[in-house]
């Protein structure tokens, strides 16, 4: 755990504010902010937890898709040049790139290139979180990694797919879910939120509705796994997480983005009233 505080940084965070007639929300100044004030260290682990987006932009572009999560770190000129030859991603990525751009190389030797591309990429991502020096970044990727199995899970099943073709990783989860014929995969006394999300998958049609349940149980794990974490890297992680989750629905339906960020204030002020206890 790293030992830095950064006092002034997250009590400056509710200063932050949706403006709904003109500027829109700028997380590009939020994160200039934070990058400022952050440790070399503590400015990799929010590094890594961007890289995801840049993820889903390199499985974009490797599949032939111009299109582009603003929320990457890479500009759309490196996510060209990484496919081509990865100097900017951490290594366990850069391996997958590499396999799959010269498959007769030795990166190919770790790496199965008969399985799709962004499953493996994915999978890399996830064991680069999982040796992270921060707990909030190894603790969110694990859940993420997992509420994504169980969402490609439900779909798949649902739609008479082979369940092993979609999950993202190994463990004893993703074999549950590869295995069992139970309706929860035999998971509801392990993962709380499981029945939520099956119900979520299989019940709600409309689309927007299905993305804003699964992005609240995604928003209350973030805040969950930082409930004693104030003023280190880790409330930072938390909170970025959650300022990704406004600045996505600022896209999808700015409304609703706006309640979520009103939603992450009061939290703010509800922490500052706590550590004046």
């Amino acid at each position: 755990m790293f030992g830095n505080n950064y006092y002034a940084l997250v009590s400056g965070f509710r200063e932050y504010a949706l403006d709904a007639e003109t500027k829109g929300f700028d997380t590009e100044s939020i994160l200039a902010e934070v990058g400022e004030v952050l440790s070399k260290r503590d400015n990799a682990c929010v590094r890594l937890l961007y890289t995801y987006y840049d993820c889903e932009n390199l499985v974009a572009l490797h599949n032939g898709s111009m299109a582009r999560n603003a929320l990457g770190r890479l500009s759309a000129e490196e996510i060209e040049e990484e496919l081509r030859n990865p100097s900017h991603l951490p290594e366990r990525i850069a391996r997958v790139i590499r396999a799959y751009a010269n498959p007769e190389g030795e990166d190919a030797d770790e790496t199965d290139t008969a399985v799709p591309f962004a499953r493996n990429l994915f999978a890399a991502y996830y064991d680069e979180c999982a040796a992270s020096g921060s707990r909030f970044l190894r603790e969110w990727s694990e859940f993420d990694r997992t509420l994504r199995n169980v969402i490609a899970a439900t779909t798949a099943r649902a739609q008479g797919v082979a369940i092993d073709t979609v999950t993202v990783g190994e463990g004893e989860v993703v074999e549950q879910l590869q295995r069992s014929s139970a309706s929860d995969f035999g998971l509801r006394g392990e993962l709380g939120y499981i029945d939520t999300v099956i119900a979520t998958v299989n019940d709600e049609h409309n689309l927007l509705d299905k993305e804003r349940k699964l992005d609240r149980i995604r928003w209350d794990m973030a805040s969950e796994l930082s409930t004693f974490d104030y003023f280190d890297i880790n409330a930072v992680l938390a909170y970025l997480v959650k300022i990704n989750l406004v600045a996505r629905w600022t896209l999808l339906d700015r409304k609703y983005g706006r309640q979520m960020l009103e939603r992450l204030m009061a939290e703010l002020d509800g922490k500052e009233l706590i550590n004046k206890l």
